[in-house]
């Protein structure tokens, strides 16, 4: 059974309460940034179906996404993992992909792991 779909209205909240806490200087409340990471995560799987690539962004969630060859078993040859406020950063635009992933804070192996293509998402 598929998870359940964050409304958009939910989703929104939860990253606006994100970026207030980032910008008070304060750490994000976990439920917020588990929501906020999700509904990303989510519209990533909407604009970009498929099963070639893995998102990870651990321990909120992970989607396969982009058209090609799907991977079923064991781990993927296409992996991409981050922390929350790096997938956050590079999902809403704040920070470009390529920059993320040059400063190390974005991991990804496999000849399609390149998410400039389909990034920043439009929450």
């Amino acid at each position: 059974m598929p998870p359940k779909k964050i409304d958009i209205i939910d989703g929104r909240t939860a990253l606006d309460a994100v970026r207030a806490a980032d910008a008070a200087g304060e750490k994000p409340q976990r439920t917020s940034l588990a929501t906020a990471v999700r509904y990303l995560l989510q519209l990533l799987d909407e604009k970009a179906p498929g099963g070639t690539v893995e998102v990870r962004v651990p321990p909120f969630g992970a989607v396969q996404v982009i058209q090609g060859p799907r991977h079923t078993r064991g781990t993927p040859p296409n992996v991409v993992e981050m922390d929350a406020a790096t997938w956050i950063a590079v999902a809403t635009g704040v920070e470009d992909w390529a920059d993320a992933a040059a400063s190390g804070r974005v991991h990804a192996s496999g000849t399609r792991a390149d998410l400039s293509g389909v990034l920043p998402l439009r929450p």
